[in-house]
């Protein structure tokens, strides 16, 4: 039997015993002392690999390697436990560079250099200490900005589908970004989750040519890069982020596409450890796993900068009762949901809007933040394109010309509605004022009697009755 041997020095305890390869799992023998999370440097005659401890217990360490096991051997592997978790360096230098889903360069440079060192996992928020999220980040794009608006401190995820153009959407609102105020500083963190060449290389490209390279930070874990190591790729995106954040001061917009390729990587290591499998095979500490990312967002009583994020995932088969966003919306405080329907018809973004919902948008809005009129503007878009949809599908049974007038005004609305409001090219930045704007021109298509939604003073300094007088005639 191969003896296990222990060597203690300055860089921890080796051990050379490897019991069993499972998976991305090595299970290693006669270990004596060991922590959960510890990170550990796998040697080999290849080189060196990562890893972390997933389990110990009865003399013997589970170790996840981020790099994979592939081409690994029980004989000959070395493994070296370090005695700390997994670090990374962070520093002001970060920005403006791309690294992979490690944290290390991928753009021909050399390393940061590390004004400090910091625990990937990151520490918990008080709650005491958490500032309550109500200032407004404007993203350039209509249908997010007036009715799902974007909030400093807010979780807001986008659930999507396969084809549909999430990663477009990421990308626009990553570069176009901001927060309003002049002596604000505004920083993109991009962690990019098991994505093709193509996707890599567009959201690299986007950056770059817009500019916003510089004050963004781009990690990248590549669809060929090991499954095993997305499950650390967000994590190191966000330790960047909360320093930027609640050290530099920066207003951080944390963007992480695609989750449900990292929920993937937790079910391949679940099936490696042989556990008892949830809903569709997840493991059943999915819902605690994703919490442990999503709640590293927030604001906190004292510091100026603020960590916001856009989680991106994609459903499979379309399915918003899938466990991985079925259980992101009960963590994060609403969702952006794109719509196969407005895809097919050539719509961008595809927002489905009665679907959507911002939870801290109340608070984001109004006089001073966006413009007083905002939230019953809003209010009256949802109301009327509620209405408009439900006039569709009666029209498809009794017809146009079972219609009334203000019906057909309606339709007409809702046509107007996701061809001018909705539809934006992706190179379009549009202000809040030139949203809420554009905002009154749709619903000036309807009678100044349907705006119930909104208050006299509002409807007599925004409507627009030309509007109204062209939609009515060709009614």
């Amino acid at each position: 039997m191969q003896s296990n041997t222990s060597v203690r020095s300055s860089g921890g305890v080796e051990y050379s015993r490897v019991a069993e390869i499972r998976g991305p799992l090595l299970v290693i023998e006669g270990v004596s002392r060991a922590a959960y999370d510890e990170l550990v440097e796998i040697e080999t005659a290849d080189g060196k690999r990562l890893g972390r401890v997933l389990e110990v217990g009865g003399g013997r360490a589970v170790v996840q390697v981020f790099e994979g096991t592939s081409s690994l051997s029980t004989v000959g592997t070395k493994s070296r436990f370090t005695g700390r978790t997994m670090e990374i360096p962070v520093s002001n230098e970060l920005l403006g560079r791309v690294f992979d889903g490690l944290g290390r360069p991928d753009d021909g440079l050399p390393p940061p250099v590390g004004e400090d060192f910091r625990d990937v996992n990151g520490a918990p928020i008080n709650p005491e200490q958490r500032e309550y999220p109500e200032d407004f980040i404007q993203t350039g794009v209509s249908v997010v900005d007036a009715m799902m608006t974007l909030v400093r401190g807010q979780k807001l995820p986008i659930f999507s589908g396969a084809g549909m153009p999430h990663n477009q959407l990421a990308a626009q609102i990553a570069k176009q970004a901001t927060v309003l105020g002049e002596s604000e500083e505004f920083a993109v963190v991009f962690a990019a989750i098991g994505v093709q060449h193509g996707e890599a290389a567009f959201f690299r490209k986007t950056l770059e040519e817009s500019g916003a390279i510089r004050r963004s930070a781009l990690f990248l874990n590549l669809a060929d890069d090991p499954a095993i190591e997305r499950t650390i790729t967000p994590r190191v995106a966000l330790t960047v982020a909360e320093y930027l954040a609640f050290d530099l001061g920066y207003q951080v917009l944390a963007i992480i596409t695609d989750m449900t390729n990292y929920a993937e990587s937790l079910r391949e290591i679940s099936a490696a450890r042989e556990e008892v499998p949830g809903r569709k095979g997840y493991p059943g500490y999915l819902y605690t796993d994703l919490a442990t990312i999503y709640e590293r967002a927030g604001k906190i009583k004292g510091r100026k900068g603020s960590v916001t994020q856009m989680p991106i995932l994609s459903m499979p088969s379309d399915d918003i009762t899938h466990p991985i966003p079925d259980l992101t919306g009960y963590i994060t405080e609403g969702q952006i949901v794109l719509g196969r329907e407005l895809f097919r018809k050539g719509i961008y973004p595809p927002v489905n809007v009665l679907s959507s919902l911002s939870r801290l948008q109340k608070d984001g809005i109004g006089a001073g933040k966006t413009r007083a009129d905002h939230a019953e503007v809003q209010s009256q878009l949802y109301d009327a394109y509620s209405r408009a949809q439900e006039l569709r599908s009666l029209a498809e049974i009794v017809g146009k010309a079972g219609l009334s007038g203000v019906d057909a005004q309606y339709l007409d609305f809702g046509d107007l509605f996701e061809q001018k409001f909705l539809q934006q090219s992706y190179d379009e930045n549009r202000t809040i004022e030139d949203t809420l704007n554009l905002a009154w021109d749709v619903v000036s298509v309807l009678p100044e009697g349907e705006l119930t939604k909104i208050r006299t003073e509002y409807v007599k300094k925004y409507y627009k009755p030309k509007v109204a007088a062209t939609a009515q005639q060709m009614s």
